[in-house]
């Protein structure tokens, strides 16, 4: 039957990999989530794209190909594709679907956004900053409004009629004559009466993507070229903010360290009270101490959970270290600094420090190098060297914070005089290639010469080929003598 001990062992091995496979695998699905996510953008800024490039072609064929609308209306219709266009992919950079649609029948309605009826008027004639146009199309289609329709007006003159109808009698007597570009005390006016009609409230009206000047018949291409590089923008933004999203947090940190440290403080619980029971106790015979004891194991046992659990997190995510290796070099940590408090309680001698560290990050190197490549596939000659300055590199710094300086050095020490022989073997390596190396090249010459289509040259390389691999003196045939003798006797 195992003992105890070997079982607890077993059983806090499994726990080791079980935490750094459930870190990876965290890792990997927020990673699977990034590339997911820009996958999915690289289709949302196509479509995107697609839709302005639709509007850029429907306007070159449609409008200013065939003069639809003439000199002084083609902005208009100018306008009613490009807001289809630029209002779909605006949509589309986002995710979501295309929501505008030209109905392009010259009746009361230009667009339809959903279930909406939209009416465009982009009209500067009259200085009515379009309320005018708007006020023509009423008295045709006086149910418009009352029927749920919209009126949608370029974007500057929106604003400011929005600013004019915000004005109170006292702020808009502050305006001027106007004399720039700026409204007057007339266009509020003019705003006033248009809304006090009644027939249209400023909740009926909305602005466009675009301004009155955006649309004219030679602007529009430029328009739509700052679009495209407007969305690629947005798309640059959304990529960013999706990388933000896949990277390591704070939050999913703490979580690992409380569920690798239940998972711990739980399993330790279970071994210290099946270690009591097999004492021969029951557990109604538990006594004070016996709990105490069990409490303690299991508290221990939950801390060191915690930690486990926020460093190999940490490890994996912020520095380059696999999930296994990080794993490795946590419960290194916890062994090497407990074999440290033996030493400093003299349970222990330097020597036997040093040899037991040794194991335990040998244990620990051999587990992290199968994890990266499944078998050993370092060159024969070195590998004693490797494997002993993987040693020391995981011994100082699994453990280099939290020892003493006594302690520390002696590791230092330990590794230092590792990366010492792994030079001076690697220089013997070296030495031993280069001289299999001249040796081969050698070689492949004598079989050169002693199998040349020169009869001579033939016989002479076989001469030095047999002299080269021992054959006595008196057995190679580099004499007419012995070659009559061998063929004629």
């Amino acid at each position: 039957m195992p003992r105890v001990s070997d079982a607890a062992e077993f059983v806090t091995n499994a726990q080791e990999q079980a935490v750094a496979s459930w870190v990876s695998y965290l890792n990997q699905l927020r990673v699977d989530n990034l590339l997911s996510a820009l996958g999915q953008r690289d289709e949302h800024l196509r479509d995107a794209l697609a839709s302005v490039d639709e509007a850029v072609r429907k306007i070159d064929l449609e409008v200013v190909a065939a003069n639809r609308g003439g000199q002084h209306g083609m902005h208009g219709f100018i306008a009613e594709i490009a807001e289809v266009g630029i209002g779909n992919a605006r949509q589309q950079v986002l995710g979501h679907e295309a929501v505008y649609q030209w109905v392009n029948d010259n009746g009361p309605v230009d667009l339809m956004r959903g279930s909406v009826e939209i009416q465009q008027k982009f009209v500067a004639a009259g200085g009515r900053y379009s309320l005018g146009a708007i006020a023509e199309h009423l008295q045709k289609y006086p149910e418009y409004v009352r029927n749920g329709g919209k009126y949608q007006i370029p974007r500057d003159h929106f604003e400011v009629i929005q600013r004019l109808h915000a004005l109170s009698p006292e702020e808009a007597g502050e305006l001027l004559s106007r004399s720039g570009d700026g409204p007057s005390l007339r266009d509020w006016h003019r705003v006033r009466v248009f809304f006090q009609g009644g027939s249209v409230g400023f909740e009926s009206l909305e602005p466009s993507t675009l301004e009155y000047s955006e649309v004219q018949r030679d602007v529009y291409t430029s328009t739509m070229a700052a679009e495209r590089d407007s969305l690629r923008a947005t798309d640059r933004s959304l990529r960013d903010d999706a990388y933000q999203r896949s990277r390591p947090t704070l939050r999913e940190g703490g979580a690992v360290a409380l569920t690798a440290a239940a998972t711990e403080g739980g399993t330790t619980f279970v071994l210290a009270v099946v270690a009591k029971r097999r004492e021969g106790k029951r557990l109604n015979e538990f006594s004070g101490r016996d709990w105490i004891d069990i409490a303690g194991e299991t508290g221990s046992g939950f801390s060191k959970g915690g930690v486990r659990g926020l460093s190999i997190y940490a490890l994996t995510n912020f520095t380059a270290t696999s999930a296994a290796v990080a794993s490795s070099i946590v419960t290194t940590s916890f062994s090497i600094a407990e074999q440290a408090n033996k030493l400093r309680r003299n349970e222990i001698d330097e020597l036997e420090f040093i040899e037991t560290s040794e194991l335990i990050a040998l244990e620990a190197a051999v587990r992290a190098l199968s994890a990266f490549v499944g078998q050993a596939t370092i060159p024969v000659p070195i590998l004693g060297a490797v494997i002993g300055t993987t040693i020391g590199t995981v011994m100082y710094k699994a453990v280099a914070s939290s020892l003493t300086k006594r302690e520390a050095a002696l590791i230092k020490r330990y590794l230092d005089e590792q990366r010492t022989l792994d030079g001076q073997l690697a220089t013997e390596y070296e030495a031993i290639l280069d001289a299999l190396d001249h040796s081969m090249s050698d070689y492949l010459g004598l079989l050169e010469r002693a199998f040349s289509p020169d009869v001579r040259v033939a016989l002479v390389g076989s001469v030095e080929l047999a002299m080269k691999l021992g054959v006595a003196s008196n057995e190679i045939l580099d004499s007419t003598a012995k070659v009559d003798a061998y063929f004629l006797d």
